[in-house]
């Protein structure tokens, strides 16, 4: 198989069932932004230290990538068509209670923080900025399922609390916002 089709070499691409829209499409923003988010979360996963916990997280990880993946195909298909794999209340409390786990360990916040610190936090900070553009976009996807933005919006929070995690069992500091910039 070939990867390139050619089909798209003047502007349009096909969404789930063939049906051709142009590249600006917002359900092809939408869906190419969890694919920009999705690859971040690639990128983190790459840098977690060779530990149990992190291979754990890196477990997680690879499920909510799976998930994202699906949250995709769910924003490239047509209204009046359905995807066989349809996002559940289940992937939601899946991410809930990730967050509930790992967020146990982590110090209160007393202050913003600043996205950053180690390698991996700092690949889920951005990956958590690229869901809240896809969020956004997803808004704008008409009849789009609403569990697709309820767990666009979780996901985010997800991200967060993982870069907090990583950076936590990393023992590196997280990046703070400083007030006095003189």
């Amino acid at each position: 198989m070939k990867i390139y089709t050619k089909t798209g070499d003047k502007g349009t691409t096909s969404l789930i069932f063939g049906e051709r829209v142009s590249k600006n499409d917002i359900r092809v923003e939408a869906y190419g932004t969890c694919d920009e988010a999705n690859s971040m979360i690639g990128l983190g996963i790459s840098q977690l230290p060779d530990e149990d916990w992190a291979k754990q997280a890196s477990i997680v990880m690879r499920k909510v990538q799976t998930v994202l993946f699906h949250v995709g195909a769910e924003l490239a298909t047509p209204v009046g068509k359905e995807v066989s794999w349809k996002l559940k209340e289940d992937d939601i409390r899946f991410l809930e209670e990730t967050i509930d786990s790992w967020q146990e360990g982590l110090k209160p916040l007393k202050q913003f923080i600043l996205p950053g610190g180690s390698p991996s936090a700092s690949a889920f900070h951005t990956a958590r900025t690229i869901a809240r553009r896809a969020e956004r976009l997803a808004v704008g996807v008409e009849a789009v399922n609403p569990l697709v933005l309820s767990y666009l919006n979780r996901l985010s929070d997800f991200l967060f609390v993982a870069a907090r995690y990583v950076n936590e069992k990393m023992k590196v500091d997280e990046p703070v916002l400083h007030e006095d910039l003189s």
